[in-house]
C-alpha cells in the first residue's frame, strides 16, 4: 500500500518509543517493535509472518494478511500508536483485493456521525465506520483528535 503519516504525538503509548540517544534509541526501537506487534496480535488479525521495525518515528510492517480491511486496520494500530510518524506497509494480501477505504484524521469536533455525513452523505451510517474500525474502538463515542479511522467504501 505504501507510506501513510499520522500525527505522532497522538494515540496509544507503546513503551520504549521516543528515546532517541544511542544504544538506548536501538533497544527502544526492538522493544517497540514488540511492543507494536504484541498490539497487533492481541487484536486477534490474521496475519502470517508478521514483522514490525521502528527507526526513528516510521514503523514498517511485513506479513501476509487475509484481506485488505485487516490490512488497512494492522496500519491504523501501528500508526495509532504515540511516537510513530508514518507506516511503511509491505504486507501482501492472500485473498483477491476488496476496495481500498479512505482515511480520515479526527479533528476536535468530530462525531462518527458527523464523519458519516461528509463521507457517505449521511449521518445515520456512522456504524459502518465504527464496525470497520473495531477492534480499535470500543464505542462510537470513543474516538480523539489525530487519530486516524478507515472510512470503508459502501456496497
Amino acid at each position: 500500500m505504501g507510506l501513510f503519516s499520522f500525527i505522532k504525538n497522538a494515540g496509544a503509548k507503546v513503551f520504549g518509543i521516543g528515546k532517541t540517544t544511542g544504544e538506548e534509541a536501538a533497544e527502544a526501537a526492538v522493544e517497540a517493535a514488540s511492543g507494536l506487534k504484541n498490539a497487533v496480535e492481541t487484536l486477534g488479525f490474521n496475519v502470517t509472518d508478521l514483522n514490525i521495525e521502528v527507526a526513528g518515528e516510521t514503523a514498517t510492517v511485513w506479513g501476509e494478511v487475509d484481506s485488505q480491511s485487516t490490512r488497512e486496520k494492522v496500519v491504523l494500530v501501528v500508526g495509532n500508536t504515540e511516537g510513530i510518524g508514518s507506516v511503511d506497509d509491505r504486507m501482501t494480501i492472500a485473498a483477491p483485493v476488496e476496495p481500498v477505504s479512505q482515511f480520515h484524521t479526527v479533528v476536535s469536533g468530530d462525531t462518527l456521525g458527523k464523519i458519516a455525513k461528509t463521507y457517505y452523505g449521511n449521518a445515520m451510517k456512522y456504524p459502518e465506520i465504527f464496525e470497520a474500525n473495531k477492534p480499535m474502538l470500543s464505542h462510537p463515542d470513543k474516538i480523539y483528535p489525530g487519530q486516524v479511522l478507515r472510512i470503508p467504501a459502501l456496497d
